[in-house]
């Protein structure tokens, strides 16, 4: 559990129908760009826009196209413990490596019920949990570092996705917890430095038009080149700009992502509504822009075959 893995995007058909095939595609090509694993039905999977058989459904669809080749990390989480529950324990039955529930969102619970959830969770399920420290996202604030080596102490927790606007936290986790639970940085402004500060890897949406990049990234951390580090975070900027920088004004990001795979001719499906895709003009701004950064960082090629293995 270790290495750069993908928030993978969920295919949908135009009429809004889960695109089986375009869904299994686009893992398949992720892991042949390099993935060292998955993390599907995330926040970039559009979980929220999907009904709980949806879910699993997606789920079972990964694991098909995916096989042995990666570890699966399945999003689980919902706001209703039963609900979570329900989902980790079809996660855990179809073989899923480890689920990650994120924080509660819309209502607000105490950060004693907070841990309730989780405890509940964990107890009624024999998968390795993770938390989705996502506070931009959730109705609560993030469970601080003591309180996640606590989850971890009880047998509770066992990692993290970290999507924090500060990245202090990784090595402060490292410290806290060592090498039994799994930190990873969920971001996309700091990765180079989370890895550097001990990550034991990246998540991100980002990554879903940057895998090959991404594991280049890691794999110079991994070997303590930071020269290479540096200059190959470098090169990814201009990517990870097109999201930030509002290139294409009113655009999300995962509209973003399926733009960019259509101008490398890749399959990209479409967003749930009420989220939409760039249109014919948006499109072609976002086209110019990528051309503008091409020879900087050029779109990944259709690799194929099995990921190098994570240090």
């Amino acid at each position: 559990m270790r290495g750069v893995w993908p928030a993978a995007l969920t295919m949908f058909a135009a009429d809004g129908s889960l695109d089986e095939r375009g869904t299994a595609e686009h893992l398949d090509w992720l892991v042949g760009q390099g993935a060292h694993g998955l993390v599907v039905g995330g926040t970039s999977g559009e979980f929220v826009a999907m009904s709980g058989a949806e879910r699993r459904r997606l789920l079972e669809v990964a694991l098909d196209a995916v096989g042995d080749r990666v570890p699966v990390l399945a999003g689980t989480g919902a706001y209703a413990t039963a609900e979570t529950i329900a989902l980790t324990r079809h996660a855990e039955r179809m073989g899923a490596a480890a689920a990650l529930v994120v924080l509660p969102y819309f209502q607000r619970p105490s950060l004693r019920e907070i841990l309730g959830h989780y405890r509940a969770v964990a107890a009624a399920c024999g998968l390795p949990l993770w938390v989705y420290n996502i506070p931009a996202n959730a109705a609560v604030p993030p469970l601080p570092v003591a309180e996640l080596a606590r989850l971890h102490q009880e047998g509770v927790a066992h990692g993290v996705k970290s999507t924090l606007p500060t990245v202090h936290e990784v090595h402060e986790l490292r410290t806290a917890t060592g090498e039994g639970f799994a930190v990873f940085y969920g971001g996309f402004t700091a990765p180079l430095e989370a890895m550097a500060g001990g990550a034991h890897g990246w998540i991100s949406g980002l990554l879903n038009v940057a895998t090959a990049e991404g594991t280049g990234l890691w794999r110079a951390v991994q070997a303590g080149d930071l020269p290479d580090a540096r200059a190959r975070w470098g090169r990814l900027l201009p990517l990870r700009r097109l999201v930030t920088d509002a290139v294409v004004p009113g655009a999300g990001d995962l509209a973003v992502y399926r733009g960019l795979l259509r101008v490398w001719g890749r399959p990209a499906g479409y967003c749930r509504a009420p989220l939409r895709d760039l249109d014919r003009e948006e499109l072609a701004i976002l086209e110019r822009a990528w051309r503008a950064v091409e020879d900087r960082a050029e779109p990944p090629p259709a690799a194929s075959g099995p990921p190098a293995a994570a240090p």
